[in-house]
C-alpha cells in the first residue's frame, strides 16, 4: 500500500507506509535523568466557539493523553508552551487544566509541573505584574505541583532594565514553598520576549538570569533553557550552582545536550518528547544502564522529525505535535484550540507523518496511513 503525499514545490510523491510500529513498554523509572513532557491540550470538536473565544476543552482526552505519558515514566509539564498558553489557551482555561491535571498526577502517582506566568493581563505596571505571577503561583502550589515560572510577555514589556527582573523574580522566589523551575524562552518561541531579562544581548541576558539563580540557589531546581542553542546552553549549565539542575528545552539539539559531556549533562523538559513519550523514555532507560551510544543510536534518528516540526516560525510546532497525537489515535480528530490546526500547510504536514511513520510512532500503522489519506482528501488530494 502507498499513499500520495504533497510535497513544497507542489507535485505528489508516493510513500510507502511502514506495516509495523515501533515497539516500546512502560519500564521502570528513569535513574540517572529527570524528564519532562509539555503536553498538548485535546480540543473539544463539538464545541461552538470561534478562535478568539475561551479554550474548548476536552478534558477526558486531555487527561488521557497524560496518562499516557505517565504510563512510560515521563514527567508531565503542564499548561506550558505546547498546551498554546498564549496561543489559544487563556488563564481561566490554564488554571483549569492544573488543577485537573494535577489531581489525576496525585492518583496514578505521576510527576508534574506546571506553568506560572501573567497571561491573565496583557500589560501593566511592575506591581501588577508581579500580583499576577503571585495569583498563578497560588494556583500551581495550592494545585499540588511544582512551579515552572515561565517569561512574562508583560514584563518584556514593562521592563526597563535587569533590575526589574531581579526585584520581579527575587520576591517570587523568596515567597515560594518549594523550589521551582526558572523557564527562559527565546523569542523564536514567542517573538514578544524579545530582551528579556533586560537585554536583547544574550551574553548580558545570561549574566542577569545567573544572577538571579545565584541570589536564591536554595529556591532554584533547576532551569530550562530553550533558546536552540546547544554551546549556549552548555556554557550556562556549567557556571549553575551545585544542586541547580539545568533541563534542556532545545528541540533541535536535545540528544547530544541529554547525553552530556565530561562536566555534566542536562535532564530534559521537552515538547518534542510529546509525540515521541514511549521512544523517548525507551532511550532513557538504555542511557540509564551507562550505554550513551545506545541512547544516541534510538534518539538522533529523532531529530529530523524534531527540526521539521519547530522549523520557523517555531512557534507553531503545535499544529505538528496535535497532528500526529491524531495520527496516533490518541484523539479522535485534529482540531486545535484556537483553530491553530490550520497554522501549518498541508506539505508540512505531510513530511511530519511520514518522518514519525519512519520512526515508528504510531501504534496502528494502518489507522494513521488512513486518517492521513482522510485529511489529504479534505485539501482535495486524490488517492
Amino acid at each position: 500500500m502507498t499513499i500520495r503525499l504533497p510535497s513544497a514545490d507542489g507535485s505528489l510523491r508516493t510513500y510507502e507506509p511502514r506495516t509495523e510500529p515501533l515497539h516500546v513498554s512502560p519500564g521502570t523509572p528513569f535513574t540517572s535523568r529527570t524528564v519532562f513532557s509539555a503536553a498538548h491540550v485535546v480540543a473539544d470538536p463539538y464545541a461552538d466557539v470561534s478562535p478568539d473565544s475561551p479554550a474548548a476543552v476536552d478534558w477526558d482526552a486531555t487527561l488521557a493523553f497524560r496518562r499516557h505519558l505517565w504510563s512510560h515514566g515521563l514527567g508531565v509539564a503542564e499548561a506550558m508552551d505546547t498546551a498554546q498558553r498564549g496561543m489559544g489557551l487563556d488563564w481561566a482555561g490554564a488554571a483549569e487544566l492544573i488543577r485537573r491535571s494535577a489531581a489525576e498526577a496525585r492518583s496514578v502517582g505521576g510527576r508534574i509541573a506546571c506553568g506560572v506566568g501573567t497571561d491573565q493581563i496583557t500589560g501593566g505596571s511592575l506591581a501588577e505584574i508581579r500580583a499576577a505571577y503571585e495569583e498563578q503561583l497560588a494556583v500551581v502550589e495550592e494545585s499540588g505541583a511544582q512551579p515552572v515560572l515561565m517569561a512574562s510577555r508583560a514584563l518584556a514589556a514593562a521592563s526597563s532594565g535587569p533590575e526589574d527582573y531581579l526585584e520581579i523574580y527575587g520576591r517570587l522566589l523568596r515567597q515560594s514553598a518549594e523550589p521551582v523551575i526558572l523557564h527562559w524562552l527565546g523569542p523564536m518561541f514567542d517573538p514578544a520576549l524579545e530582551g528579556y531579562w533586560g537585554s536583547a544581548d544574550l551574553d548580558a541576558a545570561t549574566e542577569t538570569f545567573l544572577e538571579v539563580i545565584a541570589a536564591h540557589p536554595d529556591k532554584v531546581d533547576g532551569i530550562k533553557v530553550s533558546l536552540l542553542d546547544a554551546r549556549r546552553e552548555i556554557d550556562l549549565r556549567r557556571r549553575l550552582p551545585h544542586g541547580v539542575r539545568c533541563y534542556t528545552g532545545d528541540d533541535f539539539n536535545y540528544p547530544e545536550l541529554i547525553a552530556g559531556d565530561d562536566q555534566g549533562f542536562s535532564h530534559a523538559l521537552l515538547g518534542i518528547f510529546d509525540p515521541l513519550g514511549p521512544l523517548a523514555a525507551e532511550a532513557v532507560r538504555v542511557l540509564d544502564t551507562g550505554d550513551t551510544a545506545g541512547f544516541r543510536s534510538l534518539l538522533d534518528p529523532t531529530v529530523e522529525l524534531s527540526r521539521h516540526l519547530f522549523q520557523t516560525p517555531t512557534r507553531f510546532y503545535k499544529t505538528g505535535v496535535v497532528l500526529l497525537a491524531w495520527l496516533a489515535g490518541h484523539q479522535s480528530h485534529f482540531t486545535m484550540v484556537g483553530g491553530l490546526q490550520s497554522a501549518r500547510s498541508l506539505p508540512h504536514l505531510a513530511r511530519a507523518y511520514e518522518l514519525a511513520d519512519a520512526l515508528g510512532l504510531f501504534p496502528d500503522p494502518k489507522l494513521a496511513e488512513e486518517r492521513m489519506k482522510n485529511l489529504l482528501s479534505l485539501y482535495g488530494v486524490t488517492p
